[in-house]
Protein backbone atom coordinates (compact mmCIF):
# COMPACT_ATOMS: atom_id res chain seq x y z
CA UNK A 1 0.00 0.00 0.00
CA UNK A 2 1.19 3.45 -0.85
CA UNK A 3 -0.02 6.91 0.08
CA UNK A 4 0.35 9.09 -3.00
CA UNK A 5 0.89 12.79 -2.61
CA UNK A 6 2.17 13.84 -6.04
CA UNK A 7 1.90 12.95 -9.70
CA UNK A 8 -1.29 10.91 -9.37
CA UNK A 9 -2.00 11.38 -13.08
CA UNK A 10 1.26 9.77 -14.25
CA UNK A 11 0.95 7.13 -11.55
CA UNK A 12 -2.54 6.16 -12.79
CA UNK A 13 -1.32 6.13 -16.41
CA UNK A 14 1.47 3.73 -15.43
CA UNK A 15 -1.04 1.41 -13.74
CA UNK A 16 -3.32 1.52 -16.77
CA UNK A 17 -0.40 0.90 -19.18
CA UNK A 18 0.27 -2.32 -17.25
CA UNK A 19 -3.27 -3.39 -18.27
CA UNK A 20 -4.65 -3.02 -14.76
CA UNK A 21 -8.26 -2.01 -14.23
CA UNK A 22 -8.41 0.95 -11.82
CA UNK A 23 -11.22 1.13 -9.29
CA UNK A 24 -11.71 4.43 -7.47
CA UNK A 25 -13.76 5.27 -4.43
CA UNK A 26 -13.62 8.07 -1.92
CA UNK A 27 -14.84 9.11 1.48
CA UNK A 28 -14.06 10.37 4.96
CA UNK A 29 -13.59 6.98 6.66
CA UNK A 30 -13.49 8.86 9.96
CA UNK A 31 -14.12 5.99 12.37
CA UNK A 32 -13.40 2.78 10.51
CA UNK A 33 -16.08 0.13 11.05
CA UNK A 34 -17.21 -3.20 9.58
CA UNK A 35 -19.35 -1.46 6.97
CA UNK A 36 -16.30 0.34 5.61
CA UNK A 37 -14.24 -2.84 5.48
CA UNK A 38 -16.90 -4.81 3.60
CA UNK A 39 -17.48 -1.88 1.23
CA UNK A 40 -13.77 -1.66 0.39
CA UNK A 41 -13.52 -5.43 0.00
CA UNK A 42 -16.37 -5.40 -2.53
CA UNK A 43 -14.89 -2.41 -4.36
CA UNK A 44 -11.51 -4.15 -4.70
CA UNK A 45 -13.16 -7.19 -6.30
CA UNK A 46 -14.34 -5.00 -9.19
CA UNK A 47 -10.85 -4.45 -10.63
CA UNK A 48 -7.12 -4.83 -10.18
CA UNK A 49 -6.04 -1.70 -8.31
CA UNK A 50 -8.18 0.14 -5.74
CA UNK A 51 -7.32 3.80 -5.29
CA UNK A 52 -9.05 5.46 -2.37
CA UNK A 53 -9.56 9.22 -2.33
CA UNK A 54 -9.50 10.25 1.33
CA UNK A 55 -11.10 13.53 2.35
CA UNK A 56 -8.61 15.79 4.11
CA UNK A 57 -9.34 17.12 7.58
CA UNK A 58 -10.27 20.54 6.19
CA UNK A 59 -12.69 19.09 3.63
CA UNK A 60 -14.40 16.99 6.33
CA UNK A 61 -14.83 20.06 8.54
CA UNK A 62 -16.59 21.78 5.63
CA UNK A 63 -18.78 18.76 4.95
CA UNK A 64 -19.51 17.47 8.46
CA UNK A 65 -18.94 20.42 10.80
CA UNK A 66 -16.34 21.70 13.24
CA UNK A 67 -16.41 18.60 15.48
CA UNK A 68 -15.22 16.34 12.68
CA UNK A 69 -13.12 14.52 11.81
CA UNK A 70 -12.70 12.49 14.96
CA UNK A 71 -9.45 10.98 13.61
CA UNK A 72 -6.99 13.13 11.66
CA UNK A 73 -6.11 12.35 8.04
CA UNK A 74 -2.73 10.81 8.89
CA UNK A 75 -4.31 8.37 11.33
CA UNK A 76 -7.16 7.55 8.93
CA UNK A 77 -4.70 6.95 6.08
CA UNK A 78 -2.54 4.73 8.28
CA UNK A 79 -5.50 2.61 9.40
CA UNK A 80 -6.87 2.30 5.85
CA UNK A 81 -3.43 1.41 4.53
CA UNK A 82 -3.47 -1.67 6.77
CA UNK A 83 -6.38 -3.11 4.78
CA UNK A 84 -5.24 -5.47 2.06
CA UNK A 85 -8.05 -4.29 -0.22
CA UNK A 86 -6.72 -0.73 -0.46
CA UNK A 87 -3.80 -0.44 -2.89
CA UNK A 88 -3.25 3.33 -2.86
CA UNK A 89 -4.59 6.34 -0.95
CA UNK A 90 -4.73 9.93 -2.15
CA UNK A 91 -5.75 12.67 0.28
CA UNK A 92 -7.74 15.50 -1.31
CA UNK A 93 -8.84 18.92 -0.02
CA UNK A 94 -11.80 19.72 -2.25
CA UNK A 95 -15.44 19.14 -1.27
CA UNK A 96 -15.71 16.47 -3.98
CA UNK A 97 -13.19 14.20 -5.70
CA UNK A 98 -14.07 15.56 -9.15
CA UNK A 99 -10.58 16.87 -9.96
CA UNK A 100 -8.98 13.70 -8.61
CA UNK A 101 -11.26 11.53 -10.77
CA UNK A 102 -10.35 13.70 -13.75
CA UNK A 103 -6.65 13.02 -13.11
CA UNK A 104 -6.96 9.30 -12.34
CA UNK A 105 -9.49 8.43 -15.06
CA UNK A 106 -10.62 5.25 -13.29
CA UNK A 107 -12.26 2.37 -15.13
CA UNK A 108 -14.76 1.84 -12.33
CA UNK A 109 -16.08 4.50 -9.97
CA UNK A 110 -17.60 3.12 -6.76
CA UNK A 111 -19.93 4.78 -4.27
CA UNK A 112 -22.04 3.55 -1.39
CA UNK A 113 -25.69 2.62 -1.40
CA UNK A 114 -26.88 6.06 -0.30
CA UNK A 115 -26.14 7.30 -3.85
CA UNK A 116 -27.97 6.79 -7.10
CA UNK A 117 -25.68 6.42 -10.16
CA UNK A 118 -26.77 9.78 -11.58
CA UNK A 119 -25.70 11.51 -8.32
CA UNK A 120 -22.13 10.22 -8.38
CA UNK A 121 -19.55 12.96 -8.88
CA UNK A 122 -17.31 12.16 -11.85
CA UNK A 123 -19.75 9.72 -13.45
CA UNK A 124 -19.51 11.43 -16.84
CA UNK A 125 -15.70 11.37 -16.78
CA UNK A 126 -15.62 7.61 -16.21
CA UNK A 127 -18.41 6.77 -18.64
CA UNK A 128 -16.89 8.94 -21.36
CA UNK A 129 -13.86 6.60 -21.33
CA UNK A 130 -16.08 3.49 -21.45
CA UNK A 131 -15.94 2.90 -17.70
CA UNK A 132 -18.82 2.42 -15.31
CA UNK A 133 -20.24 3.44 -11.96
CA UNK A 134 -20.96 0.77 -9.36
CA UNK A 135 -23.13 1.29 -6.29
CA UNK A 136 -22.33 -0.97 -3.34
CA UNK A 137 -25.00 -1.43 -0.71
CA UNK A 138 -24.03 -0.54 2.82
CA UNK A 139 -24.04 -2.99 5.70
CA UNK A 140 -27.25 -2.13 7.58
CA UNK A 141 -26.88 -0.17 10.78
CA UNK A 142 -23.21 0.68 10.32
CA UNK A 143 -22.16 4.29 10.05
CA UNK A 144 -19.73 6.69 11.66
CA UNK A 145 -22.60 9.03 12.57
CA UNK A 146 -24.39 6.22 14.43
CA UNK A 147 -21.20 5.35 16.31
CA UNK A 148 -20.80 8.99 17.35
CA UNK A 149 -24.48 9.18 18.43
CA UNK A 150 -24.05 6.03 20.52
CA UNK A 151 -20.91 7.43 22.17
CA UNK A 152 -22.71 10.72 22.90
CA UNK A 153 -25.66 8.87 24.50
CA UNK A 154 -23.28 6.71 26.54
CA UNK A 155 -21.40 9.81 27.74
CA UNK A 156 -24.67 11.51 28.75
CA UNK A 157 -25.88 8.40 30.57
CA UNK A 158 -22.59 8.07 32.45
CA UNK A 159 -22.73 11.74 33.56
CA UNK A 160 -26.04 11.16 35.38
Amino acid sequence: MQIITKNIKSFAEKIRNENNKIVFTNGCFDILHAGHVIYLQKAKKLGDILILGLNSDSSIKKLKGENRPINNESDRALILSALRYVDHIVVFDEDTPYNLIKLIQPDILVKGGDYKPEQVVGKEIVEQRGGRVEIIQFLDGRSTSKIIEKLDKTALTNKK
